[in-house]
This record gives structure tokens, sequence and C-alpha cells, in this order.
């Protein structure tokens, strides 16, 4: 029997998607969250073989919680499921240990085949996407220029940035124009799409 943790914001879609999983006979839900702060607590309560998480969700998005769980709880194999198919999300769902990435749209039984194959320790990707995510390059941002857009990007101001990171404000005001020159970009929100779409961030 193959334990699934299943992460979604959405009542109603998380319902569905438990009940159609709940269905076969070699798969069972042991945890249904729609908080992406609330996976770890759901995988050391329950223990499951494979986490489905969401890309976009409050407290904790999905690419986040798939590096937390690739720490925490390494033996937890994790699918990413999502509306989009950015391949920035792909390239930084690949990075943060996730091996299954699946679209809303598909069709359920490639969800159902895909955990089953996540479960077996293979890879789960569209080629095409695959080949997308590909594309992209390694970030040119170093880690702490990462640090500080990840932080704009959850909306902080040069005041909270040094605050958390522990640096002066001028240093912070200096990474932010070392960001948009390497990014080529027009502003911090432009920097900020930027990474996201290319999933340095």
């Amino acid at each position: 029997m193959i334990r699934v943790l299943l992460a979604e914001d959405m009542h109603v879609v998380r319902t569905a998607l438990a009940a159609l999983i709940d269905l076969e006979p070699d798969l069972t839900v042991v945890a249904s969250v729609g908080r992406g702060d609330e996976v770890l607590a759901a995988v050391d309560a329950t223990h499951p073989d494979v986490a489905v998480l969401d890309v976009e969700m409050p407290g904790a998005d999905g690419v986040s919680v798939a590096k937390s769980l690739r720490e925490r709880a390494p033996g937890v194999k994790i699918m990413i499921l999502t509306a989009l198919g950015r391949p920035g999300t792909v390239r930084g769902a690949m990075q943060a240990g996730a091996t299954g990435f699946v679209l809303k749209n598909a069709p359920a039984a490639q969800l159902i085949d895909g955990i089953r194959a996540v479960a077996e320790g293979r890879m789960v990707l569209q080629p095409e996407l695959a080949a997308a995510a590909m594309q992209f390059g390694s970030s040119p941002l170093t880690p702490r220029e990462s640090d500080v857009l990840e932080r704009v990007a959850d909306g902080s101001s040069v005041r909270d940035v040094a605050e958390t990171l522990f640096l002066s404000e001028g240093t912070v005001r200096n990474y932010l124009t070392a960001i948009l020159d390497k990014l080529g970009a027009r502003s911090r929100v432009d920097a900020v799409r930027i990474a996201q779409t290319n999933g340095w961030i």
C-alpha cells in the first residue's frame, strides 16, 4: 500500500483528489492539508511514502516545502501538482528534490500512475516540460542576493530585509542594485518576475 500525503489549498480540489486516490486498491491518503506550513507536521505524524504538493499554497509554496522535506524526511518521494507548467517552476521543483511533476489539467490516470512511479523511485515529467526546464541556465545571483530577492518577493521592505538578514539598509540596497544589473531588470518587481520565471528563487 502506497501512503500518500496531499497538500492542496483549494478544499474542493483536495477532497476530490483524495477521493480519487482512495479508490485505488494500492493507494491510500494518510494526510490531507490545505497549507504549505502544515506539511512537515503531517509528514511527522503519518509517515507517507509520497507527498503530492500543490505549487501555490498559503504558508509555504510547494517548492519550498519540497526543499524542507528533502532535509527532514529524505525517504518521502515528492510530486509537484500545479495548474501552470512554467519551466522555471519545473526546474526549481527538480532542484528541490521533486521527482514528479503533474499538471492539474492532466488526466486522472496520469496522476495515479505518476504517484505509483514516484513511489518506485522513477521520474515523472512531461518531455516538453523537461526540455523547456533544461533550457534555462543556472542562476547568476549569489546565495546572498537570492536571499535578498526572496524576501523582496514576499513583500519585505529594505528595512525588513536588513533586519532579517542582519545587514545594513545600505548593504541591502547595494545587493538590490547588483541584482537589477545582473538580471537586466527595470525594477524590483521585474527582478522578482524574472527570477521566479527562471526558477532562481
